[in-house]
């Protein structure tokens, strides 16, 4: 019987754009989009970031560094998150879960910019018990550390937590580790995969 959901957050709970990261970073700097992609993610230094083994501190040193120019750590922070808004039709199915005394545990990979972004921007999270951030357990989706983080996070046996995630790798890896596992599409598709293990939600309505 399910008793926790694992959510992941990107393009579930908050849709985003890293190309719309890119070109933001791009504009303090006079570089376009697609250079800012090579430097900071095809480099690998952005997933670096969201492990938590590169400071905000760092990553802005290493920025004006990298393109020879000096910008305000805030407005940093900010062209690199505001890149996010809000599934807005996940919302009801939170509070009608949270409702029901299900725990709610968010597994992401996100970066203190990020995290401190959405949690600021649209208090989605605020509905949820605990979380699993890459940056704090130092491990990437799909890492073994971070599904190992989650189940002791999760207050349930493996297979009593549904998890949905975009992304089919995780969810592969997710049920590797026991967890009841889907791949997240749509609102209605969630609430059909909760219907088939006995949460009915119709309208956001748990019934």
């Amino acid at each position: 019987m399910i008793r926790t959901v694992l959510f992941d957050m990107g393009n579930v709970l908050v849709h985003f754009s890293h190309d719309r990261m890119c070109s933001q970073i791009g504009a303090l700097c006079g570089r376009t989009g697609y250079e800012l992609r090579q430097s900071l993610i095809d480099s690998g230094w952005q997933w670096d970031f969201e492990r938590g083994l590169v400071t905000p501190e760092e990553f802005h040193a290493w920025f004006e560094l990298q393109f020879k120019t000096k910008v305000d750590l805030q407005k940093l922070a900010h062209a690199a998150s505001d890149i996010f808004t809000l599934n807005k039709p996940i919302v009801p199915v939170l509070d009608e879960l949270k409702s029901r005394g299900y725990r709610l545990v968010l597994l992401s990979n996100t970066s203190v910019f990020h995290y401190e972004f959405v949690s600021q921007q649209f208090q989605v999270l605020d509905r949820f018990d605990d979380f699993v951030l890459s940056y704090q357990v130092h491990a990437l989706k799909p890492q073994p550390e971070i599904y190992e983080a989650a189940l002791k996070k999760i207050g349930c046996d493996a297979p009593d937590c549904f998890y949905t995630d975009d992304i089919p790798q995780y969810v592969e890896h997710g049920r590797k580790h026991g967890l009841d596992a889907e791949v997240f599409t749509t609102v209605d598709a969630l609430k059909h995969q909760l219907s088939i293990r006995g949460i009915h939600l119709r309208n956001g309505v748990v019934v």
